[in-house]
């Protein structure tokens, strides 16, 4: 039975630190976009260069902000963790598009996408390449989903013009954030993108997540407990008030 139910291997994968600056004092929110193009360039190269070892089935780039999340060191920078399998998260959005493709005939976040442009009242800003919205089934309070308008499976895909778009994006959101509260903003955010084990995973589009534990102030932030984590989560504001306050500060 123990070796049913009990099973333990080992992962091959890559560790990395990315710094987006030399400057001690900038966040993402203080750069200018234009280095912040130069920071998704870093970012498509290293999803590039390691998705390409034999070994490698998914690079998870992500950065942590603030010490509320963690971030022991003030230095503006993210990590790219490498792995051999795909992490629980990615599983399952694997899973949910290409369910969706193969169900639909259409992929999932780009009719999603262009749902909330349509309907507008969870948009946070967008250009016209990318889209920033309060997701549908946010959990966190200023939660946000970024996306590209066009199909794009990767960060490789994008073109120059895109890679700009999205560098719009994260400059206006990032530096939207601190004005909320007007102090620096805690965030988590990652980039979700096509595994690289070869497949072709025609279903994936690529897209950010911001999860910021923030709620009333500063201070004041949003925890997990009692029914939210061993039920489901609840809702402090509907997802239409939450971009709703982050429009007027963008």
């Amino acid at each position: 039975p123990e070796t049913r139910l009990l099973i333990a291997r080992p992962e091959r994968g890559t560790c990395r630190v990315a710094c987006f600056s030399p400057r001690h004092d900038l966040t993402m929110a203080t750069m200018p976009p234009s280095t912040i193009a130069r920071v998704i360039d870093m970012w498509t190269h290293e999803y590039v260069t390691l998705g390409a070892l034999p070994h490698i089935g998914h690079v998870q780039i992500f950065e942590n902000r603030g010490a509320m999340m963690g971030a022991s060191n003030p230095h503006p920078h993210g990590q790219i963790w490498a792995t051999e399998s795909l992490p629980d998260e990615p599983a399952r959005e694997t899973s949910a598009q290409e369910g969706y493709l193969r169900d639909h005939g259409g992929c999932l976040l780009c009719e999603y996408a262009h749902l909330e442009l349509a309907r507008g009242a969870r948009v946070v800003y967008d250009n016209a390449h990318f889209v920033a919205v309060v997701p549908y089934w946010a959990v966190w309070p200023f939660e946000t989903l970024v996306l590209p308008l066009a199909h794009a499976s990767a960060l490789d895909g994008l073109s120059g013009a895109q890679r700009d778009g999205l560098a719009d994006v994260l400059s206006r959101l990032t530096r939207g954030y601190d004005r909320v509260f007007e102090a620096p903003f805690p965030y988590s955010m990652g980039i979700h993108q096509r595994p690289t084990d070869g497949l072709a995973h025609d279903g994936w589009h690529m897209h950010l997540h911001f999860y910021p534990p923030l709620l009333r102030s500063a201070t004041v932030r949003k925890f997990m407990v009692g029914f939210e984590m061993l039920g489901t989560p609840q809702r402090d504001i509907t997802a239409e008030q939450a971009a709703a306050r982050l429009r007027q500060v963008i």
